[in-house]
């Protein structure tokens, strides 16, 4: 029972250092609107919601949706030419 109680505390301490990690991680775009924030903030979008904050992007999201997205490359398939591997009227004659 001991062991459990002490796992459970040291997963817990893992989930609180980690949490504040993946949220540095995000990115927050500024938002182009009216500016109905505190001072020192400006509009931002966090997952399509907007709010006020500090962006850590510096395009919009709506700019960066607007970016084209880099095209394919074509791949040019080569087919090697059938060459026959028997004489012409053999039984089981096969092309390679």
């Amino acid at each position: 029972m001991r062991i459990k109680r002490v796992l459970t505390a040291v997963f817990g301490l893992m989930m609180m250092v980690a949490v504040p990690a993946m949220a540095m991680d995000a990115k927050i775009y500024p938002y182009h609107g009216e500016n109905f924030c505190p001072a020192g903030y400006q509009p931002i979008t966090i997952s399509g919601v907007v709010c006020c904050g500090l962006p850590n992007q510096s395009m919009s999201y709506q700019q960066v949706k607007m970016t084209p997205a880099p095209r394919a490359k074509a791949k040019h398939h080569h087919h090697k030419a059938k060459t026959s591997s028997c004489e012409v009227g053999t039984k089981g004659c096969t092309y390679d």
